[in-house]
């Protein structure tokens, strides 16, 4: 537990300035961190991000990182949209499964293409979210993290039913219905200390799917763990495991509040 703390205290020193800066430095943190995400679930597989799969894969998900106001000056200069290139970065992959004599197979070539959509897209919106305006990352990480401590609490005091013991066996019923609640209560708290700019009840609707997103995004992160046979995505945060592990909820959250119109 105190490795936990400490890891967690010196992450939070390093990333809380790049939020509260915003612009290139947050992006290019963001693209970092997808970069390592990346390099963890194809690690799962015994593939290597410093491999022609693994930089196809890589070039492939920076392009899909490439923030909305970024796209709008390449377009000046070429005709070509993020998916044509995400699309030719398919095809590469595929023709890398003959190159190779299928050392690196269709099911290989699948995961990298699955992946690097997952990780690409979610890192995305982190993105696109920050430029929204700081107030919505503020509100996408308290609800995560809300969600997550809320649904380990009210599970420890009076968790019976395992939700899916088969995926995740220490989850219960009872703690994902308080996951919800504590982000609904916290979000309320900031609603009512940074006007989020929308009705009550639409932050309410909003909190609840995204709690429930949240912990579906980790849910689907701890199936990826026991289909390969791994404890933690990575070891890069001593006491929490990886990048994955720690931005599972949040790939599936930034998405939706976008897909919701939220921001």
């Amino acid at each position: 537990m105190k490795q936990r703390i400490i890891t967690g205290l010196i992450a939070a020193g390093l990333f809380i300035p790049f939020v509260l800066i915003g612009g290139l430095p947050f992006t290019l943190l963001v693209y970092a961190l997808a970069a390592v995400a990346l390099h963890e679930l194809l690690r799962m597989k015994g593939q290597y991000l410093l491999s022609i799969s693994g930089l196809i894969s890589m070039a492939m998900m920076f392009m899909l990182l490439v923030p909305s106001h970024w796209t709008e000056v390449l377009y000046e200069y070429s005709e070509y949209q993020k998916i044509d290139f995400a699309f030719f970065a398919v095809l590469l992959l595929l023709i890398h499964t003959v190159v190779v004599k299928n050392t690196f197979t269709f099911e290989d070539a699948a995961l990298s293409i699955l992946g690097t959509l997952y990780i690409g897209i979610g890192f995305f919106y982190f993105i696109e979210t920050r430029n929204a305006g700081l107030e919505y990352v503020v509100y996408a990480l308290l609800v995560v993290w809300s969600t997550d401590s809320g649904a380990y609490f009210t599970g420890r005091k009076i968790g019976k039913r395992k939700l899916w013991p088969e995926i995740s066996p220490n989850k219960t019923i009872e703690g994902f219905i308080g996951g919800i609640a504590w982000a609904v209560a916290v979000a309320l708290l900031l609603h009512a200390i940074v006007d989020l700019d929308k009705p009550v009840l639409i932050i309410i609707g909003v909190t609840i799917a995204a709690a429930v997103f949240g912990q579906l995004g980790d849910l689907v992160e701890s199936a990826l763990k026991r289909h390969f046979g791994v404890k933690d995505s990575g070891t890069i945060l001593p006491g929490h495991g990886g990048m994955l592990d720690r931005f599972d909820s949040l790939l599936f959250v930034l998405p939706l509040l976008h897909f919701l119109h939220f921001l």
